[in-house]
C-alpha cells in the first residue's frame, strides 16, 4: 500500500499512514480550513487497508486541539477501524493527551464510548 505522509502546519496534523512499517498516526492541531478535502484521502486510504490490513493495528491520536468540524472527520476515522476490529482483526487507538488538558482527555473517554474499539489512554508531559 502506498504510504501516506503529510507533515503537519499549524492548522493541519501530522499524518503517517505507513502499513509496512506498522505507523499509524494522527499528530499536532487540526483545523483545516476544507476538513472534508484533508481527511478524505486518510478514509480512502483505510478503505483500502481495511482489505487486507495488519495481523495488529495500533492507531495513535496525538492532537493538542482540533475543532468541531474536525471531531467528526475524527470520529469517522474511528469508525472505520472499529469495522475493522468488527471484522475480527486487532485494532488497538492509542489516545495521548497533555495531562494538564482535560479536554483533550474527556475527547478520548467521549470517542471510546462512542466507539466499539480498544481505546487507550495516555497521559504526557509537554516540556
Amino acid at each position: 500500500m502506498e504510504i501516506i505522509k503529510i507533515l503537519g502546519t499549524d492548522d493541519t496534523p501530522t499524518v503517517i499512514l505507513d502499513a509496512e512499517n506498522d505507523i499509524f498516526e494522527i499528530s499536532g492541531r487540526s483545523l483545516p480550513e476544507d476538513v472534508t478535502a484533508f481527511y478524505d484521502p486518510i478514509l480512502n486510504w483505510l478503505d483500502g487497508y481495511a482489505v487486507s490490513p495488519n495481523e495488529k493495528t495500533v492507531f495513535t491520536f496525538k492532537l493538542v486541539y482540533f475543532n468541531t468540524a474536525s471531531s467528526k472527520l475524527l470520529l469517522d476515522v474511528l469508525m472505520k477501524l472499529e469495522e475493522m476490529q468488527e471484522d475480527g482483526k486487532d485494532i488497538l487507538v492509542k489516545w495521548y493527551y497533555p495531562d494538564d488538558d482535560e479536554d483533550m482527555q474527556e475527547a478520548g473517554e467521549e470517542y471510546a464510548d462512542i466507539v466499539d474499539v480498544t481505546f487507550e489512554q495516555v497521559s504526557y508531559t509537554i516540556n
